[in-house]
């Protein structure tokens, strides 16, 4: 634990995040998660052309999103406990460089069958990062400007949705949706390369075995922000994993206007991360409480507003509004709830958040078959309103007192 700290000392002991020195491995991070959740993401933009390329159903295209959020749910648990003497800037540069593998087999794949098994790849590269990057903050920068490097760190999620997912889905469009993996696959190893040049050494400190996690969730208010967030992004992604089928049955939406559609989204989403993030540093339940109430109206909206342009058009910026905050205002409800176990904390975070994510994308598939856009939209807006139920019924625990004092 010494030669950990010690590793990250002068950083930590200047504890300003605007100094050069300090912020660039913050930025380099969130660039990691850029990748990542770009990877992860981009059948959605893509989901109409891999369907069509590789003759599937819409419904089927959306296991591009499954299969990687389970994988990723069991890395996020597993991978910690297998590196756990491995130093993290290793491993980090390591995942990456897998990454930069899947995205390329991904665009070389010749049938579905083969997406999926490069798709597994990603995910284990999605659940590491997550894992391992959602508790650096603290050690990068120190206690007192923790809060923002975290929001900086989640940022790289806001902004895939504005440029990452929109510059593939525009070149998927243009070129085919194999360039849009093979850019991926450029930018991974870039990104693997920032990060050996960038970080400290960051040795593991926790030690994390397996048990640790049937721990946690003795604690009371982790496991009800846990089962908060697997019911909000559930939600989110059974309806946003078919936002573009969604999108395209209002009336004089194109291919072009989708795309820009999908960066609005982005834009407001990346406002939406900071903003979450301001609050949740201050009450991770207050955040997260509105967090739900606007998803939960957003997505029940979506419903009658499918015969309107402009209606569907400020709906959607609502919803990247409202859902832009959700990783940084759960990763800091988290943090808030096991201050003691960060890193052990924050896998298992990412394990119900990828589990989510693949329920979501799954549940969705086979509603939107059987009932169209619109039971997508009524499915998710129906798990945000019980995730706002969950998060309101929560008044009895103390903001700090959920680590000891909580467990039932």
């Amino acid at each position: 634990m010494s030669q950990s700290t010690q590793s990250i000392q002068l950083p930590a002991a200047q504890g300003e995040l605007k100094r050069p020195g300090v912020l660039l491995p913050v930025i380099a991070v969130a660039t990691a998660t850029f990748s990542v959740v770009t990877t992860e993401m981009l059948p959605v933009g893509l989901l109409t052309s891999i369907g069509s390329g590789l003759h599937v159903s819409d419904g089927s295209a959306g296991l591009a999103v499954t299969v990687p959020g389970l994988v990723a749910a069991l890395a996020a648990l597993l991978l910690p406990v297998a590196v756990r003497r491995a130093d993290r800037r290793t491993v980090l540069c390591t995942l990456m460089a897998l990454l930069a593998a899947a995205n390329l087999a991904s665009a070389l794949a010749p049938s579905f069958a083969v997406l999926l098994v490069a798709r597994v790849l990603v995910g284990v590269c999605i659940g590491g990062v997550w894992a391992i990057a959602a508790g650096l903050g603290v050690r990068l920068v120190g206690a007192k400007a923790a809060g923002r490097a975290t929001a900086v760190i989640f940022s790289g999620i806001a902004v895939a949705s504005v440029l990452g997912v929109p510059a593939g889905t525009l070149l998927g469009e243009l070129a085919g949706w194999r360039w849009g993996f093979a850019a991926l696959a450029v930018l991974a190893l870039g990104v693997a390369g920032l990060l050996a040049a960038v970080l400290p050494r960051l040795p593991a400190h926790e030690g994390i075995r397996l048990g640790v996690f049937a721990g946690l969730l003795r604690i009371a208010r982790l496991r009800t922000g846990l089962i908060a967030v697997t019911l909000l992004v559930t939600g989110h992604f059974a309806a946003y994993t078919y936002v573009r089928p969604v999108l395209e049955r209002v009336p004089g939406i194109g291919a072009g206007l989708i795309s820009g559609l999908l960066l609005a989204y982005g834009t407001a989403g990346i406002v939406g991360n900071f903003a979450g993030g301001a609050v949740a540093a201050r009450d991770p339940r207050r955040a997260l409480l509105a967090i739900s109430a606007a998803l939960t109206a957003v997505v029940f909206l979506m419903v009658p507003a499918g015969g309107s342009l402009a209606a569907s058009v400020a709906l959607l910026v609502a919803w990247g509004l409202a859902y832009g905050g959700v990783s940084v205002s759960s990763q800091n409800w988290v943090m808030d709830a096991a201050p003691h176990a960060r890193e052990s904390a924050s896998a298992l975070f990412a394990g119900v958040f990828n589990v989510a994510i693949a329920l979501g994308a799954f549940v969705g598939g086979r509603v939107a078959d059987g009932h169209g856009a619109g039971g997508v939209l009524w499915l998710g807006g129906a798990l945000a309103l019980l995730s706002l139920l969950v998060v309101a019924c929560v008044r009895s625990v103390g903001h700090a007192k959920g680590t000891a004092t909580a467990e039932q």
